[in-house]
């Protein structure tokens, strides 16, 4: 072999080294830490997790390869949201998933660099978790579940369904800011159509059992039972409670009328998730959260028990039958 024909083999060979060397190196694995408001044994977590996993895998991220998880669940503490929250942030993950108020608020008074997205939260600005919805600002971003004009559709589904009631009770957090406002937005839209709104505070067994009770001795009353962290905890009793005193009542998701529930209508959480997977993706590959707006639902749903309207004595009109996403016999 000529001198020169040698030289470049070897400066050819030289070249190729950091190339086959960075391909047998493996990917960088990104570390996302996740903090649920429900528990890990609730009926909904697998198509919650499912939806979060396969949106990540749709953008290239598979558990094990260059993606990790860690899950933590507060089933609507806020003790537990802070212990969590702490705990999660020590692992020193690239990036947060947050379903919830609680760790939202959790997380956000931990860390300023830690990136963050968040779902089911029904008003990120009111509730100081983003400075706006268009520009969220800070670490923050993510997807709110719906606002409090929405009340206004329950009662209007709730009346459709149930002509009668005239009396509403109505399921609310009251140690959230969140639960306080929205009572206060469904509670003037109410009075307007000439209902009248009674709270039903969620924060133990106890008071909800009493409150129930008290409100069912009265005629024509009806409930909305809204999506707060601690209704996930209180679920089945709060459905036990409703066909004891048989009270036509509305829910923000379809699985407590798949339960046993009367009427659902609320966004798709499963879709939510996924999208939010998307979010993190993005962050993930270099843009700022508080670039990204946060998003409301694209999908919604109306759920149906007929089962559960002929028990209590309702004929579901044709026209909300037809709009129904969801019939259950």
């Amino acid at each position: 072999m000529r001198r020169r024909d040698f030289i470049k083999l070897i400066a050819g060979s030289a070249a190729a080294w950091p190339r086959a060397a960075r391909a047998q190196q493996p990917e960088r694995v990104r570390r996302i830490g996740v903090l649920m408001q429900i528990g890990a044994d609730d009926p909904e977590a697998p198509a919650l997790v499912g939806a979060f996993s396969q949106g990540l895998a749709e953008s290239g991220w598979i558990i094990g390869r260059n993606a990790r998880i860690d899950y933590r669940w507060h089933q609507g503490n806020p003790e537990a949201a802070r212990a969590y929250a702490a705990e999660l942030l020590a692992l020193r993950p690239d990036i947060i998933f947050v379903s919830g108020i609680y760790g939202a608020i959790a997380i956000k008074q931990l860390t300023r660099t830690v990136p963050i997205v968040f779902v089911n939260i029904a008003d990120p600005v009111g509730s100081g978790i983003v400075d706006s919805l268009a520009r969220p600002g800070g670490n923050i971003t993510g997807f709110m579940v719906f606002d409090f004009s929405f009340g206004g559709k329950w009662l209007d589904l709730l009346k459709e369904i149930a002509p009668h009631v005239s009396r509403v009770a109505l399921f609310r957090d009251d140690t959230s800011p969140v639960g306080i406002a929205q009572f206060a937005a469904v509670q003037a839209m109410a009075t307007s159509a000439g209902l009248q709104v009674t709270p039903v505070n969620v924060r133990n067994s106890d008071e909800i059992a009493s409150a129930v009770e008290a409100f069912a001795h009265s005629p024509n009353g009806g409930a909305i039972v809204t999506g707060t962290a601690l209704y996930t905890v209180h679920r089945d009793l709060i459905l036990k409670l409703i066909a004891r005193y048989k009270l036509p009542a509305i829910y923000n998701d379809r699985i407590i009328v798949a339960s046993g529930g009367l009427i659902s209508y609320g966004p798709d959480r499963v879709d939510m998730y996924r999208r939010a997977a998307g979010y993190v993706d993005r962050i993930l590959k270099g843009e700022k959260p508080g670039d990204l707006p946060v998003q409301a639902p694209t999908q919604y749903e109306l759920v149906i028990n007929l089962k559960t309207a002929k028990a209590l004595g309702l004929t579901v009109p044709q026209s909300l039958l037809a709009r129904a996403d969801e019939v259950i016999e």
